[in-house]
């Protein structure tokens, strides 16, 4: 079920930002893309460092936004800690020249402005009065809608979940037991005994997909060797790219990115282009629970890792995180995989997404 929300004054559309974007932006410049009356959706941006001149933020800002199916407006919301400038002309907000610039090149791009506010600690104001004064920050103008919390910030959730010392060494051991039983070169012997879960688990990699689809139905990850095989399979590129791809589509595409790893390492078969493109962001939009459960899947299993059996997950984490137009969350992840490995393939895939600030297509669609 969509819920829409309409805002019939600034006080009111300064709370309904939180629940459209989910959380509580800070240090931030939020895009609302209407049509006509309504918004369904909240972009957001990092205020601008010194480094981007205005002009540049501002074609950056509206490129993200024209991009939005059916636009014709926008609301812009600059959440800052800096407090308002108080200057024989007035009161001067924060970001001002960028966001005048902002608003003029939405003009030139044939987009009505709804509002242009800022919120600061000591209260908001708008930028489009002459003359701008603060006002106090109204709790009450944000719309009760039932469990939906937003006390948090765009960063908050990144942190992965909590994985005592004895969660940690059983993980390890059974990768440990797991790895020795796969590796080529290290066949079970008559003078050394196989560890039975390693078997099993072993076992469940010969239907590889099947596994992957199973993930999806414990995402916490609580059996020791089904933690062990997944981090298996994102340590080998092949192998995660199946998984990433099957997660963000179904199970028969699954098979079918399988099939052309396959093809590819024995014939260097080129992978089909749609399979390829779904990783770049382009084509039908993913089910976004699935993406979900993937995420929290690859997170527990990062945080009962060895070190370097992180790359993987934390990648993958990355991946799904930007697809569900979390990029806040992307980056954070692959700042933690660039400390283990700072030239692991596809976090340099996706770490040029972020900072080219591409969004996947689907994101526009929504």
């Amino acid at each position: 079920m969509t819920t829409l929300l309409r805002a019939t004054d600034s006080a009111e559309l300064l709370g309904i930002v939180p629940l459209l974007a989910g959380f509580t932006p800070r240090q931030s410049l939020v895009l609302l893309p209407f049509h006509g009356s309504r918004s369904r959706a909240a972009m957001r941006l990092d205020l601008p460092d010194a480094h981007l001149r205005p002009d540049e933020y501002a074609d950056l800002a509206i490129g993200l936004i024209a991009r939005v199916e059916r636009v014709d407006a926008i609301a812009v919301v600059v959440y800052c800690d800096d407090p308002p400038q108080h200057t024989p002309d007035g009161l001067l907000l924060p970001i001002a020249v960028q966001v005048d610039e902002l608003l003029e090149r939405a003009g030139d791009a044939g987009l009505r402005i709804v509002d242009a506010l800022c919120v600061t600690p000591s209260g908001w104001s708008s930028y489009l009065e002459d003359e701008p004064r603060l006002l106090p920050l109204d709790e009450n103008a944000v719309p009760d809608v039932s469990d939906t919390d937003v006390t948090g910030d765009q960063t908050s959730g990144t942190d992965l979940p909590a994985a005592d010392l004895t969660e940690k060494e059983r993980v390890g051991r059974a990768l440990r037991d797991l790895t020795r039983l796969l590796d080529d070169d290290c066949r079970p012997s008559s003078a050394r005994r196989e560890n039975p879960q390693a078997i099993a688990a072993a076992a469940m990699l010969d239907d590889l997909t099947t596994f992957f689809e199973t993930a999806l139905d414990d995402p916490a990850g609580a059996q020791p060797f089904a933690t062990a095989a997944l981090l298996w399979c994102m340590d080998r590129p092949a192998l995660r790219d199946v998984a990433l791809t099957q997660w963000a589509s179904d199970h028969r595409t699954g098979d079918r990115a399988l099939d052309a790893q396959l093809s590819y390492a024995a014939a260097g078969t080129l992978v089909p282009d749609d399979l390829g493109e779904l990783l770049l962001g382009r084509g039908p939009a993913p089910d976004a629970e699935r993406l979900r459960l993937a995420l929290s899947a690859v997170r527990a299993a990062a945080a009962r890792a060895p070190q370097t059996y992180r790359r993987g997950p934390l990648t993958v984490a990355a991946w799904l995180s930007w697809a569900l137009g979390r990029s806040t969350h992307a980056a954070h992840y692959l700042r933690l995989v660039r400390e283990i490995d700072p030239e692991y393939g596809l976090a340099a895939l996706v770490h040029t997404l972020i900072d080219a600030a591409v969004l996947p297509e689907w994101a526009f669609r929504r």
